[in-house]
């Protein structure tokens, strides 16, 4: 077995990883394998980064044979035993699995349950139409940061390489091996602010300030919008602009800003307890029987679901699921919600803030059609 040990001299990480555990309990893990399930497979080689003395480390471990797995795993486990957090890219579903069904395998008594696991991929996944980012690998996520490899292949073209290694022991078959594992593991480290994106939706945001903007769209009808600046909790590293149900949504740096329609119209707040309510045609609202009983019978009804409202006319904001109340409808068969951007509310900050939460939920919303 041989073990690699590097220090990344002035290297950095450009996320505050405390947000997510640690710094110093913090252990970043890959692992190389010759295939997907541990029975049929030979692990042959474990890469972490950790920061200790004079910033970031990587530590490799390499089974130069098969044979050498579970000396490898040995020495990982207990390395491993100083850090509580394994933050990996899809190491929940693939990585952490892997070791566990390969040290029963070998019959190791290891376990990794007391280690919680830090997903990078679970983590940005629900983000992944939002960040228009086609497919979700972390190559991908690197370009879309504009970093840059040195290692031209995957973890797949590599089995043929280690295959060759184990019979042919060559420095530069072993120095592409280790290359390919080492920057995936610096990649991890390099692709730490892509959680920003994660926080803007986690975090709670702080509203900074909100103005109406009047614009003629293109039929040349006149509409209000609100604009709402707000501040994340973290910068983002690249600049994103997208839009859902008229509402758009840019993030730059360390602020959000939205843009939400307004609307100026007359909309109806339907009673949940029609049966206690009169409706009254000429008027078309309905009143509580406790103040109706006055009105003549013939100008009143029993109430139903449908016509149980009173109207008003005021300015509205919409909202995907009742935040804010009361809620109001169109109609009655309208799924659409909405609230009275009431004068209250517009010195609300907090409130603000909590819109511009649900309406960026709303944008990103995963599986849009």
């Amino acid at each position: 077995m041989k073990v690699v040990d590097q220090c990344l001299e002035g290297f950095s990480i450009k996320y505050p990883l405390e947000r997510v555990c640690p710094l110093e309990e913090a252990l970043f893990v890959d692992i190389e394998t010759t295939g997907f399930t541990a029975r049929s497979s030979a692990l042959y080689l474990i890469g972490c980064a950790y920061h200790g003395e004079n910033g970031w480390h990587v530590r490799q471990w390499m089974a130069e044979k098969p044979t050498e797995q579970k000396d490898l795993l040995v020495s990982f486990y207990e390395f491993s035993q100083d850090h509580r957090f394994f933050i990996q890219f899809n190491g929940n579903t693939f990585d952490l699995p892997y070791l566990t069904q390969k040290c029963a395998q070998l019959e190791l008594p290891y376990r990794f349950d007391s280690h919680a696991g830090i997903d990078l991929y679970r983590k940005i996944f629900p983000y992944k139409d939002f960040l228009q980012l086609p497919k979700l690998k972390q190559k991908s996520m690197e370009t879309f940061l504009g970093i840059n490899r040195e290692d031209r292949y995957d973890g797949g073209e590599l089995i043929a390489f280690y295959q060759d290694y184990v019979i042919h022991p060559k420095e530069e078959t072993l120095s592409i091996l280790l290359l390919h594992n080492e920057e995936d593991i610096k990649g991890m480290l390099e692709i730490l602010p892509m959680l920003a994106y994660d926080d803007a939706f986690q975090a709670p945001l702080a509203s900074k300030r909100v103005q109406a903007n009047h614009y003629v769209d293109e039929n040349g009808q006149c509409q209000t919008e609100l604009l709402i600046y707000a501040e994340l909790p973290v910068s983002v590293p690249k600049p994103v602009l997208t839009s859902a149900d008229r509402c758009y949504a840019k993030l730059e740096g360390s602020e959000l800003t939205l843009r939400v329609p307004l609307f100026e119209e007359e909309l109806k707040y339907f009673y949940p307890n029609y049966k206690e309510y009169y409706y009254l045609p000429s008027e078309d609202l309905a009143l509580h029987k406790s103040v109706s009983s006055y009105v003549m019978k013939e100008h009143r009804e029993p109430a139903t679901a449908r016509n149980c409202y009173t109207r008003k006319q005021s300015s509205f904001l919409q909202e995907w699921s009742p935040i804010f109340t009361p809620c109001f409808q169109r109609n009655y068969e309208s799924s659409e919600l909405f609230f009275e951007l009431t004068d209250e509310m517009k010195k609300n900050r907090e409130a603000f803030a909590s819109y511009a939460s649900h309406v960026l939920q709303h944008i990103a919303a995963p599986n849009r059609n």
